[in-house]
């Protein structure tokens, strides 16, 4: 078999020497094992340390004091004792070389593979003459190749057949050494490859334990504990981070977003581009870039820093296939969470959607609408805006913050008139460090985070909606997605809402007088005579508005009409209620006036009739009261004694207020 190289015997040989231990207690294929010819060149380590094991058994040894046995490599270089070695005694330094050494004992031993003994000659090298030598080569066990050879140097003339023997009895010594270390390496060899099969089996199994635990789980949360647990279990003192592409919020610490800006995240960026694994090693550290794949794209990148002695191959090879499953894993949890996410934004835009086209109130719609997108994005402040482009301002129709209610900016100012100019959604993660356009309704909230989008209806801007929060990077790309369909349904709800107030409006107001007409105001007494304890009605009527029409033409009569109207309209409270009864007959419903508060009014408006008309024209009033105390009360009966007092107004020479 071929050895281990020199530097892996060295390290073997600092652990020690173990106990003795019986040759039987090998196995037989071990006994059998020997040194080849190709690891001869690789020896020296070995037969130092075998050289040292020696040494320590030899104790005792019948040998000249004085005499050092030196161990010589097949190569002729000295392995053992080391040349400044003090069991030289003087006699150092030796040159072992196979030119310096000329006919000695070692060349001729290595060259005939037999015991040699030479006496001093003088055509040896100049630091030999004075010295015999010995030297006895030394086989391997099974093929008889030499691999080394005890040597000695002796006085000239001190060498004997004795001594001789001796060294070689020295010889087959360490040739017992060197086997028994020899064995020593083969066998850890063995327990080495052992050990790394175990290990690579515990790791497969820990890995298809946790490959299994993983896909078992269905969301993102427990898949990424599952990755950091098992690295922690196998690597404790490994750092380990995830940078995620995602705008995915994590509750663990080691969790971050991936930063292409930053030059520290160089390794991991180009790593996640690439699809591919990434290293960097300064400082005996190795820092390893591995992405979070899946069928669909990258996700996010695994960065290890780890020390490099504790982080082989094998290691290497372990956590790839790891990442590799978390990967897919992750995947699959993130697109379970998107499908779940998908069916709830569906369940709620058709929840959303029937709410809001179940009132055709416009005030009601805009404040469920307020409270819904309050609720969904978790926002500090939503405003749901209205455009009136007869105006040209946007107008505030719906927020939570009461101050800012009914509030208009020009329709070219901030980002509603961006949106405006656009009609494209937007998406702010800091007002503060990125501010686009000048925002009102930002700074007055405070908001750092906006989402905003505009109201379309057949491609044209309606309107806007914007929801804000106080801190940086509240929104995620989902929200905004979200926001963008939401206001689809919420543009359709507004112009449903504002068509029907219109259609409304249009059923009851007159369209000459602006007045509400005659079945309306007929409805809003009978509910007040329902609620209240007793009101007044006025019915007006123009004196000789015939003759006008007569004399001026209808188009004058009409003028006027508006001109009384008018006057009626600024005369009385938010609350009364003014229709066009009839002709030029007029009528005002009084909540909660007495019959003397009426006339007041009544007079009011007949006196600035007299003087404010153009031509000039006069008014007759009738006057009613009723009190829940009364014990008929209805419209009709409310009308009839109003008509009963107007017709004694006119007889009474017109231009007068009567009280029926």
């Amino acid at each position: 078999m071929a050895l281990q190289d020199d530097r892996e015997s060295h390290r073997l040989n600092q652990e020690g020497t173990p106990p003795s231990r019986d040759p039987q207690d090998l196995p037989n294929w071990v006994q059998r094992q020997d040194l080849a010819e190709a690891d001869l060149p690789y020896i020296h380590s070995l037969l130092a340390a075998s050289y040292a094991d020696w040494q320590e058994q030899a104790e005792g040894f019948p040998w000249p004091t004085g005499r050092p046995i030196v161990l010589l490599h097949l190569d002729g270089s000295r392995v053992a004792p080391a040349a400044d070695s003090p069991e030289d005694n003087g006699m150092s330094p030796w040159d072992w070389s196979p030119e310096a050494l000329g006919p000695t004992a070692a060349s001729i031993a290595f060259g005939t593979c037999r015991p040699t003994l030479t006496r001093a000659d003088e055509h040896a090298a100049p630091s030999l003459k004075a010295f015999d030598s010995m030297a006895v080569p030394i086989f391997t066990r099974t093929t008889g190749i030499i691999c080394a050879a005890f040597a000695c140097l002796l006085p000239a003339g001190a060498a004997q057949a004795g001594e001789l023997k001796l060294l070689q009895s020295a010889a087959l010594h360490f040739r017992t050494c060197l086997y028994r270390r020899f064995e020593l390496l083969f066998v850890k060899d063995l327990m080495r490859a052992t050990q790394l099969t175990n290990r690579e089996e515990r790791r497969r199994d820990l890995l298809f334990e946790v490959m299994r635990r993983m896909n078992d789980h269905i969301d993102v949360e427990n898949v990424l504990a599952e990755v950091f647990d098992i690295l922690e279990q196998a690597y404790p003192l490994c750092r380990t981070d995830l940078f995620l592409s995602q705008d995915y919020s994590s509750s663990n610490e080691k969790v971050k977003p991936l930063a292409f800006h930053q030059q520290e995240m160089d390794i991991c960026w180009k790593s996640f581009m690439e699809g591919a694994m990434r290293e960097e090693r300064e400082g005996g550290r190795r820092r390893i870039a591995l992405p979070l794949a899946g069928k669909q794209g990258v996700y996010g990148v695994l960065l290890l820093d780890v020390l490099e002695t504790d982080f082989d191959d094998s290691d290497l090879r372990f956590v790839t296939m790891l990442t590799s499953g978390a990967g897919t894993a992750f995947e699959k949890a993130k697109l379970h969470e998107q499908s779940n996410t998908l069916i709830g934004e569906l369940r709620l835009i058709n929840e959303l959607t029937q709410r809001l086209n179940s009132s055709l109130r416009l005030a009601d719609t805009m404040q469920f609408a307020n409270a819904e997108l309050l609720h969904i994005f978790k926002a500090d402040h939503c405003f749901i805006l209205q455009l009136d482009p007869l105006n040209g301002h946007f107008i505030i129709m719906s927020t939570n913050a009461p101050e800012m209610n009914n509030e208009t900016f020009d329709q070219d100012y901030g980002f509603c008139g961006v949106m405006l100019s656009t009609k494209e959604p937007i998406i702010l993660s800091d007002y503060h460090s990125a501010t686009p356009v000048a925002s009102y309704l930002m700074d007055v909230t405070h908001s750092r985070s906006l989402l905003a989008s505009p109201l379309l209806l057949n491609g044209d801007v309606i309107g806007a909606v914007m929801v804000t929060h106080g801190l940086p990077n509240h929104f995620s790309y989902d929200n905004y997605k979200l926001l963008q369909v939401l206001s689809a349904h919420l543009g359709l709800a507004l112009s449903n809402s504002t068509l029907h107030a219109e259609v409304r409006r249009m059923v009851i107001t007159d369209q000459l007088t602006g007045l509400y007409v005659r079945h309306y105001l007929n409805e809003r007494i009978q509910r007040k005579l329902q609620k209240d304890a007793h009101g007044s009605l006025i019915l007006v009527d123009i004196d000789y508005f015939k003759k006008i029409n007569d004399t001026y033409g209808h188009q004058i009569g009409d003028a006027i009409l508006i001109q009384v109207c008018n006057i009626i309209r600024s005369s009385i409270r938010d609350s009364d209620i003014a229709a066009r009864w009839g002709g030029e007959e007029l009528a005002i419903y009084l909540p909660k006036l007495t019959l003397e508060q009426a006339m007041r009014v009544a007079e009011r408006i007949r006196n600035r009739v007299e003087e404010e008309t153009s031509p000039n024209v006069t008014v007759s009033c009738g006057l009613s009261e009723w009190m829940s105390t009364d014990e008929k009360i209805s419209v009709e009966s409310l009308f009839y004694r109003a008509d009963m007092a107007l017709y004694e107004a006119k007889n009474g020479g017109r231009n007068n207020v009567a009280v029926g």
